[in-house]
Order: C-alpha cells, then sequence, then structure tokens
C-alpha cells in the first residue's frame, strides 16, 4: 500500500514535468516562429519587399534604389587606376537637401575620415561628439566589400542619426566591385537596431590589427582623405583619422571664430594632436585634457614613437596658453612649418589634395604638411581645440611590414620633395 502511494507521487510528479517540459517546447516554438516572422519583416523592410507594409517607409525604400543606382554605376578608377570608388554609396539628407541658394552658414565645416570596416565602429561616438556633417571614406577587400556595403546600408536604415549628416564612400581594389547587398542575408540576421549594427561591426573589428589586411593588400590612406575630402561641399574641413576625437563644440565654436575674423587665404588652422590611455574617457574640453596632460593620462600623440613628428606644435605653450573668454576659440599663435611637423588642422577646400603615391605607414601626411608649407601657408594654431587619438601608439603593436613601409615612403618623399620645386618654381620655401 505504502509503495503502491510512492508510485502514484511519482507519476503525479513525472507527468507534471512531462507538461511544463511540453509548454515550454510550444512556447519556445511560438519564440522562435515570431522571432523569423519579426526577422524576415525587418529583412523585407530593409529592401521593401512584400512582406514590409505597402509604402511604410517609403525615405527608405528611395534609399534603395539610391544605393542601387550607385552600385550599377559600377564606380569610378582613381587615377593610378588600382582601386574602384563609388563616392556617394549612401548620401546623408543633409547632402541630398542641400539645394543652390540655401543658407551657405549651414556648411562652412564638415569632418572628413577615413577607415578599414575594422575601425567604423568608432562613427557612433564621433557623430555624437561632432553633430554635423561627416564624409566617411572606407576601404573594403575581398569579402568585406559585400560586408561593408551591406553594413553601411544597415547603418543608414537603422540610424536615423548617421543617414542625417553622414555620406559614406566605398574603396575597394580595381579587380572588384560591390554588389546590392539584397541577397546577402547573413549580413542582415541579428540586426534589428541602430545599437546592434554597430555592436556587429565592434565584434567584426576585434580581429584585426593596425594596417594589417589579408593579401598584404595597401591601406590607401591618402586616396581615402582626399575621397572623404572631395564627399563634401563644405567651404573648410577638418581631416582626421577614425579612432580620433575632436574636442566638444569644435563646429559651434570654429563658425563664431571666422564669423568675427575672416581667415586669410594662405592659412591653415591646427588643433594640437594627443594620445589617452584606452581606459580613459575623452576629454571634452581643454580644461579636461589639461588635467589629464598633467598626471601622465594624455600626451602629444606619437610621443614614443616619432616625437619630432608633433613638437613643433610647442605643447608647452598651447597647455598654459591663457584663454581670455570661456568657450571662445582663437588663435593662440601662428608657427611656420619645419620638418618633419605633420599637424592636423582644419583648411579651406582649396588646399593642396594629399599625394595618393603614399600608402600603408608612413610620410603620408608630411607630405601633404611640406607641400603647405612650400605653397606659402602659415600654421594658425587654435587655443582651445584640439584632436585626441584613442590609446597611446607604441612600439611593437604595429603589424610586421611597418619598417618595411616606412623605408619605401621615405624614398617617395624624398622624390616628393623634388617635385615640389618644379610644381613651386617661384618659392624660396623647401622641406
Amino acid at each position: 500500500m505504502h509503495l503502491s502511494k510512492k508510485c502514484s507521487a511519482f507519476k503525479v510528479v513525472l507527468s507534471a514535468l512531462l507538461i511544463v517540459a511540453l509548454l515550454q517546447l510550444i512556447y519556445l516554438s511560438f519564440l522562435s516562429k515570431f522571432h523569423g516572422k519579426q526577422q524576415r519583416y525587418r529583412y523585407s523592410e530593409l529592401f521593401g519587399g512584400s512582406g514590409a507594409k505597402k509604402n511604410a517607409h517609403p525615405e527608405k525604400n528611395s534609399r534603395k534604389e539610391r544605393l542601387r543606382y550607385s552600385l550599377s554605376t559600377g564606380g569610378i578608377f582613381d587615377n593610378s587606376g588600382q582601386y574602384r570608388v563609388y563616392k556617394n554609396l549612401i548620401k546623408s539628407d543633409f547632402t541630398t537637401n542641400e539645394k543652390p541658394g540655401s543658407d551657405p552658414s549651414s556648411n562652412i565645416l564638415a569632418l572628413a575620415t577615413h577607415t578599414t570596416i575594422n575601425n567604423l565602429h568608432y562613427l557612433e561616438s564621433l557623430l555624437e561628439r561632432w553633430q554635423n556633417p561627416i564624409s566617411v571614406a572606407i576601404f573594403a577587400h575581398g569579402q568585406d566589400v559585400k560586408f561593408a556595403t551591406a553594413l553601411v546600408y544597415a547603418l543608414s536604415f537603422f540610424c536615423p542619426h548617421i543617414q542625417a549628416l553622414v555620406d559614406f564612400h566605398l574603396v575597394c581594389l580595381s579587380g572588384e566591385m560591390a554588389s546590392f547587398p539584397e541577397q546577402d542575408r547573413e549580413h542582415f540576421a541579428g540586426l534589428e537596431d541602430c545599437a546592434s549594427v554597430f555592436s556587429r561591426l565592434e565584434t567584426h573589428g576585434e580581429k584585426y590589427k593596425n594596417y594589417a589586411m589579408s593579401g598584404n593588400i595597401s591601406y590607401p590612406n591618402n586616396l581615402l582623405r582626399n575621397i572623404a575630402r572631395g564627399g563634401t561641399e563644405s567651404s573648410y574641413i577638418l581631416v582626421i583619422d577614425m579612432d580620433m576625437m575632436p574636442s566638444a563644440d569644435l563646429h559651434e565654436q570654429f563658425m563664431a571664430m571666422i564669423a568675427k575674423r575672416e581667415p586669410a587665404s594662405d592659412e591653415v588652422f591646427v588643433l594640437p594632436a594627443f594620445e589617452i590611455r584606452h581606459a580613459r574617457k575623452m576629454p571634452a574640453t581643454k580644461a579636461e585634457l589639461v588635467q589629464l596632460y598633467q598626471v601622465g593620462e594624455v600626451r602629444p600623440f606619437y610621443e614614443e614613437l616619432c616625437p619630432r613628428c608633433q613638437a613643433p606644435t610647442n605643447y608647452s605653450q598651447w597647455v598654459n596658453s591663457h584663454v581670455r573668454e570661456t568657450g571662445t576659440l582663437e588663435v593662440a599663435y601662428t608657427l611656420t612649418w619645419v620638418d618633419p611637423w605633420e599637424p592636423f588642422y582644419i583648411g579651406h577646400r582649396s588646399v593642396p589634395l594629399y599625394d595618393e603615391n603614399f600608402k600603408q605607414y608612413g610620410f603620408n601626411r608630411i607630405s601633404q604638411a611640406c607641400e603647405l608649407h612650400v605653397a606659402g601657408y602659415r600654421f594658425s594654431v587654435l587655443s582651445t581645440a584640439f584632436v585626441v587619438h584613442r590609446g597611446f601608439k607604441i612600439q611593437g603593436e604595429f603589424h610586421a611590414r611597418k619598417d618595411e613601409e616606412n623605408k619605401r615612403n621615405r624614398v617617395l618623399f624624398r622624390n616628393f620633395k623634388e617635385g615640389l620645386k618644379t610644381k613651386y618654381p617661384s618659392s624660396a620655401r623647401r622641406c
């Protein structure tokens, strides 16, 4: 009798467990179907298929058509014939809506930057800080060409602030072509909002090392800088690398400064460049930066690798320069270029382009600063504006071919300097 009661109780418990397991299976099946349906809807919404509500997002569908058109052109070759360029792969609303006769003050200053797909996740914090037009040139190779096309489209679709202000341009090898990402469902799986797109980009970038690309492909940094510069109609342009951050309110402060002080035609505005420990939060103001500088958490850019490359900025003078009025940007002092200074600066769109023969590591920015000097430019250092690179640049963290590339570019630089004598025959300046 006692045994019989035990058996009955066991059967009841077993039955209850089976019912719970069955309910869990039904629930999981429902969730799976619901998620699948949600994904299919999201996917069809991305591409305007039958699963989406008719005319639910006409502006997003027109974006799809603009992307399709950009890709259908097949891009254009660069001057060397080595690269294929898709200019305005995705146009921002700012650029699309810009009309002749519109308020010119709305397009005074833009930021131009370049990257591989591996560092594109930095765009999120960069735009959060800048909050004005940005032109981004992306270099992709191999399978990353498809991935870049898909993820850039996803950014424009899921991130209204990106679509509002960011123009994307894509560069790949001349033998490669970008294609419309409609068939590449694997690239869109799990993308449901803006945060998920940036998360995917960050995960993708974690496996790559600085400048190291599969197949020993050269990163054409100066070509990309020129593409990004040419992708904006702004009067003035700040060109920086994707993993750098400008000081807060720079756009607004610069606009206020030039409204009071008309820049000279032979003048560029230097932003002292720093680098910060990875763990530290990016400083927004000069006061915050100086505080970190004084305790060694921030230091001059390239201090360990090439201190001479930034030393002419005169960091001690800049750090100690008196700011007369909080929030007011002005020229603190003006410098003449000296070798091998490679400053970051805001320049008029008419300043000489970067020499596209320089690729990978070494002399790519020095060559352009050298040309500005020979062409007669002066370098006005801004009182409170700056740029900061994420992380300290240290020996041993670069890819294996860095020294080899540096030697190659050193030879190019000698030839480049000789060419400037012919390009600017009346200039007494040399570098």
